[in-house]
């Protein structure tokens, strides 16, 4: 019972997108642990930023 309210849980905050930044530090991790050049993640609040411009940037109405 308790694994699958955890499930429903997950899935709720993948849809939301509340575990964006989680899921942004895991694919991070896996594709820049062999650069040659590392790049430091941005930090919470830089991507938050980010995201937030991307989904916003660009939006135009008539009204």
């Amino acid at each position: 019972m308790v694994s699958g309210l955890k499930a429903i849980w997950q899935l709720i905050r993948r849809l939301s997108g509340d575990d964006a930044y989680g899921q942004y530090l895991k694919n991070h991790a896996q594709l820049h642990h062999a650069d040659v050049e590392y790049h430091p993640p941005l930090s919470k609040a830089e991507f938050f930023k980010q995201w937030q411009d991307r989904k916003w940037n660009g939006i135009k109405r008539c009204c």
